[in-house]
């Protein structure tokens, strides 16, 4: 790949010129990194003159002024630098900034030509095995839109993360059983007397939605007898809505490779897993409970696995279960949850060192919640009550891809607004619109192109359109391993728009089926590459490549 030969070749001379200066610390060596900057400024740039800041008590500017020329000096000596690069520059508050020639790009294009769903494509995840559990919602009700952005966001990471070699699998950890399961028994139950009019009190804690009535009408229709065994009825209400959650998330275009019932845990191994870790001094007695020390491994305050009625907490099911991850052979585990269990995060952590791995090898996403607004007005939510908007609801209102798209548009940290309306509209104001009606307008522009010869005459483009055009195919590969790095998809959403820009800019200005067949041959090599990236990121975030709109 010539991006990727051209970056490694490039940090290569910043540590030769490094050595040079006697700069061989492995903080400053080992985090060398090259970023896209600004158009204004170049194509690449590195940071490194502001790393060197304290080991050589100048200026960044300075610093990144004196690096420029060596490099300049070492690439005008490299057959392939000179080659791909024009110049060196130097930014005003110290970024150094390299320029690339035109060979560079129209390699870049020979490339995306020939590779396709391959390019950028890399192994540095090496087969490691990653399990990415997101979702996991109680089965006591459909899924709600907070469930359905960590759906989308779990899925798009774990196909970003196959792309780049890691082996990762998808799990839905389902809470079949404990006193939410319960009430949830107990509610279908109520909804059974209440169908057969007999007398009943619907508590406060009970689920209220419709679907405790389908619950409810599925069991008179099938296992009457069967209507007042709380066992039975917990069992078949968590299967009935297991089903449900299920056909929502295929259609939402989720697929999970492991649904992992908590039932096969069992209490007798939850137990056998405190014992041990009381072995180890981690876990001891107090005030008739059961406390794991998490503050040993920087939690704020040690945790209760046993409470005083010896009933287990969520906690020392969860060690258990992260242990069962471990055991099952993976090397890292991300866990996508809701900001309700922020303050979850440490005694996980704790819990993960406590069973001999290292905290690094866990990674727990918060994702923040979305509001929906319908009118203009936000939706009101309410999960016991049966008031909020299902997953459901969003698919069928406004389709998959603009439903995955918008939940992925800001950074898993940021509480998302999801307007049903514009994600209905069919004009430039919908991102999601915007950047499918961008693969679909080259599409047809290819359709109707008479004649033409992809990869040739790319030396004729010029403009500054087209140039933009292909500099902004340069960010693709810099994007995607970003989304990995952060584990986080919006910056590829983001990216898209940008791409769709920079695309609709150059079409509104220029004519791509010309009569010269050589300008001709060019710009349709140039929006094929559009195309293909389009096309590559769509399938990354789980949505469609119209070819039509």
């Amino acid at each position: 790949m010539v991006q990727k030969k051209l970056e490694e070749n490039l940090v290569k001379a910043i540590k030769t010129v490094l050595a040079e200066l006697s700069l061989t610390e492995p903080s400053i060596i080992n985090e060398l990194s090259l970023d896209i900057p600004d158009s204004v400024f170049g194509d690449l740039s590195s940071n490194i003159a502001f790393k060197l800041t304290k080991y050589l008590k100048k200026p960044p500017v300075v610093i990144a002024k004196d690096l420029s020329q060596r490099l300049s000096s070492l690439i005008e000596s490299d057959a392939f630098l000179s080659k791909n690069i024009d110049k060196v520059n130097v930014s005003a508050s110290g970024f150094i900034n390299f320029l690339f020639k035109k060979d560079f790009y129209i390699d870049l294009l020979k490339e995306i030509l020939k590779t396709k769903g391959n390019f950028a494509r890399d192994d540095f995840g090496r087969g490691k095995k990653v399990q990415i559990e997101f979702v996991s919602a109680n089965p006591t009700g459909p899924l709600s839109i907070a469930h359905a952005r960590q759906a989308a966001i779990g899925d798009a990471l774990c196909n970003l993360f196959k792309f780049f070699g890691f082996c990762a699998v998808k799990e839905y950890y389902i809470n079949d059983e404990g006193n939410q399961i319960n009430i949830l028994a107990q509610s279908t139950q109520a909804r059974i007397k209440e169908l057969l009019k007999e007398p009943v009190e619907f508590k406060d804690e009970f689920y209220q939605g419709e679907y405790i009535f389908d619950i409810a009408k599925s069991v008179l229709n099938s296992n009457l007898k069967k209507k007042d065994d709380l066992n039975f009825l917990a069992d078949y209400s968590v299967k009935y809505l297991l089903d449900v959650i299920k056909k929502d998330l295929k259609d939402f275009g989720v697929v999970f490779d492991i649904w992992f019932s908590q039932k096969k845990l069992t209490l007798n191994n939850v137990l056998k897993l405190i014992e041990r870790l009381r072995k180890k001094d981690y876990i001891y007695d107090l005030d008739g409970a059961v406390w794991f020390k998490s503050t040993v491994f920087g939690d704020d305050k040690d945790r209760v696995v046993v409470k005083k009625d010896n009933t287990l907490t969520y906690l020392a099911w969860d060690i258990l279960y992260h242990e069962n991850k471990f055991k099952r052979g993976f090397k890292e585990i991300i866990d996508i949850w809701g900001p309700d269990h922020h303050g979850y995060k440490a005694r996980m952590n704790s819990a993960v060192q406590a069973l001999g791995f290292q905290k690094e090898q866990l990674s727990i996403l918060i994702i923040q919640l979305a509001t929906i607004y319908r009118g203009g007005k936000p939706v009101s939510m309410s999960t016991r009550r049966g008031t909020y908007i299902s997953l459901r609801e969003v698919l069928d209102e406004v389709g998959k891809d603009a439903a995955r798209f918008f939940f992925m548009m800001r950074r898993i940290s940021s509480h998302l607004d999801f307007d049903l309306e514009l994600a209905k509209r069919q004009t430039p104001e919908n991102p999601v619109y915007y950047v499918q009606y961008a693969h679909a307008r080259i599409a047809n522009i290819i359709k109707n192109a008479s004649s033409y010869k992809l990869g040739c005459d790319m030396e004729l483009l010029n403009e500054p359109e087209e140039l933009n055009l292909m500099r902004t195919l340069l960010k693709y590969s810099f994007v995607l391993r970003q989304c990995v790095s952060i584990k986080d998809p919006c910056n590829l959403t983001g990216y898209l728009q940008e791409l769709a820009a920079a695309f609709h800019k150059f079409y509104d200005k220029h004519k791509v089926l010309l009569d010269d067949s050589g300008l001709r041959n060019a710009r349709i090599t140039l929006i094929a590459c559009v195309k293909i990236i389009l096309s590559n990121s769509f399938s990354f975030l789980g949505i469609s490549s119209p070819e039509k709109m």
